[in-house]
């Protein structure tokens, strides 16, 4: 069955709000929008059959369709849990299977995609990558997409295990620090400008010239 990758994308106004000692509104959402286009860099890389991103901001939607993507509003601003069912519907009625990782993990890499992809079981399955708090889901595939319901949160890892078990379903668990690391907290912020190795990326592009003009608040 082909794959689909399915990206929920926030609109940018409001993003990053967790990260307001750290970097201004503005500064906020550019780097929203980098750590997007980072991830549908590595997507459009990755052996997927297709890219869905849902979202109602103008900025996303340039974003995803100059890369390709697909782009549906249906549940998108219904929260991150929200927006990934809308996408499984869809992706259920056309046969697909569903990958969906969100817009803020700008480490991600097509390997670390392909090897989310590789370790997928026959259905009924579910592959989880964990955050790298090993509290949050940053990458789910799902086999078919509404092989289980998805509740995204600040600690969806557990829960998200104990709803596959309950349907006799054993998740496969893989640990890939690309995709592990998304940007919520400021603590998250210096991981990502200190991690190794050093990797040339639309968000730390945008935190470069922040950090060279002494604009982000507090340091790093």
């Amino acid at each position: 069955m082909s794959l689909w990758a399915a990206v929920p994308v926030k609109e940018f106004a409001g993003a990053k709000q967790r990260l307001a000692a750290l970097l201004t509104v503005e500064q906020r959402q550019a780097l929203a929008a980098a750590m997007l286009e980072d991830v549908l860099a590595a997507l459009v890389e990755a052996p997927l059959a297709g890219i869905i991103v849902n979202t109602v901001d103008p900025l996303a939607t340039e974003l995803a369709r100059r890369y390709g993507a697909r782009v549906v509003t249906d549940g998108a601003r219904d929260g991150h849990s929200g927006a990934v069912t809308a996408m499984a519907r869809i992706l259920t009625e056309e046969g697909h299977d569903m990958l969906t990782v969100p817009g803020d993990i700008p480490r991600a890499t097509a390997a670390e995609i392909a090897a989310v992809i590789e370790a997928r079981r026959p259905a009924p399955s579910v592959t989880i990558v964990p955050a790298h708090d090993g509290r949050g889901s940053n990458a789910v595939l799902c086999s078919p997409p509404l092989v289980m319901p998805l509740r995204f949160g600040d600690d969806s890892f557990l829960p998200h295990l104990a709803a596959a078990r309950d349907l006799a379903i054993e998740p496969t668990i893989i640990r890939l620090p690309g995709i592990a690391l998304d940007i919520d907290q400021p603590e998250d912020v210096r991981a990502l400008m200190h991690a190794k190795p050093p990797m040339t990326t639309h968000a730390m592009q945008v935190l470069a010239s922040y950090s060279a003009a002494s604009t982000l608040r507090g340091g790093v």
